[in-house]
């Protein structure tokens, strides 16, 4: 439906489009934010550079992969250096907390308003961060939870218990700030074969809950907020809704950004509001509904 056409809305200065979305927040009837994994990067959660370096050294320097993306899809020889892999990805990107108080700056511009959140996002970073659970749809999954690899039954489970076991097996240490090494520790790139997790029903290995292929597990708890979200959008379909789009890219757009514009366009009175550090556009035919802002998202929120 809609023309490949960008259109980025390059004129009018940065304080008058700012003042624009005030008023297009202060006026919503209902906000719907679909958040992808540039609002986490803005907040300073980072899968590759210091980050990396700091606590993957020792899988860079015998595999070779450069970002914890990359290692994610590295096939181990075994399960022991698997879980010691994911258990680190998991403890700094689940259970510490974002650098940046970007999440929270986000909660104070719709504490007030009907929101609902949907993200692909895996982090957990808007319950962290004050949002109620009855208003997130995490559509991709979520590192908190393991499921079956086969997978035998529609069931998740939480990880946290048994991540903090894995990494401290290493040599790590956990503290209030987050994860430590000692000084002088010799880190284990493998946990012990007991802590390695299987399925409670079949006993095959489990895996994370993220849906990278059609083993990915819809548990109760995804189908609520799946028809929570579509109960909010029917609810508001006729009302002054703000589709506030922060930090989504092009891998999965049909998930938030293309259903976004759909609706903006059946709707005269919503608003398409795009806020990306490099890609902040949208199609012709919502042109006059919408406000695309290029920048740090973290940043633009503050200034609000």
């Amino acid at each position: 439906m809609f023309f490949k056409t960008k259109t980025t809305q390059s004129t009018g200065s940065f304080c008058e489009k700012l003042e624009t979305l005030r008023r297009m927040l202060r006026e919503a009837d209902a906000v719907v934010i679909g958040a992808g994994a540039g609002l986490s990067a803005s907040a300073g959660f980072s899968y590759g550079g210091e980050t990396f370096h700091r606590y993957f050294a020792d899988f860079e320097e015998a595999y070779g992969f450069h970002d914890m993306y990359s290692g994610g899809f590295y096939p181990f020889p075994n399960l022991e250096e698997h879980w010691a892999f994911w258990s680190r990805q998991i403890f700094l990107n689940r259970y510490c907390d974002p650098p940046k108080p970007v999440y929270e700056t986000l909660l104070g511009l719709v504490k007030d308003k009907d929101y609902f959140v949907l993200t692909t996002n895996v982090d957990h970073c808007f319950q962290k961060a004050g949002f109620s659970k009855a208003r997130l749809f995490y559509t991709q999954g979520d590192y908190g939870l393991w499921q079956c690899a086969k997978p035998c039954h529609e069931q998740t489970y939480d990880n946290e218990a048994q991540v903090r076991r894995m990494v401290e097996a290493q040599g790590f240490r956990i503290t209030e700030e987050g994860l430590k090494i000692p000084d002088g520790a010799a880190l284990k790139r493998a946990v012990p074969a007991e802590l390695v997790p299987h399925c409670p029903r079949c006993g095959a290995p489990m895996t994370m809950n993220l849906r990278v292929d059609g083993t990915f597990v819809e548990d109760r708890g995804w189908h609520a907020a799946a028809g929570r979200y579509r109960a909010f959008l029917d609810r508001h379909r006729k009302d002054r809704v703000r589709y506030l789009e922060l930090g989504v890219g092009m891998n999965t757009p049909g998930i938030i950004k293309y259903p976004f514009w759909q609706k903006t366009y059946e709707n005269p009175d919503a608003r398409y509001i795009c806020l990306n550090l490099s890609e902040a556009y949208c199609p012709p035919e919502i042109e006059r509904q919408s406000l695309c802002l290029g920048g740090d998202i973290g940043e633009i929120l503050a200034a609000l």
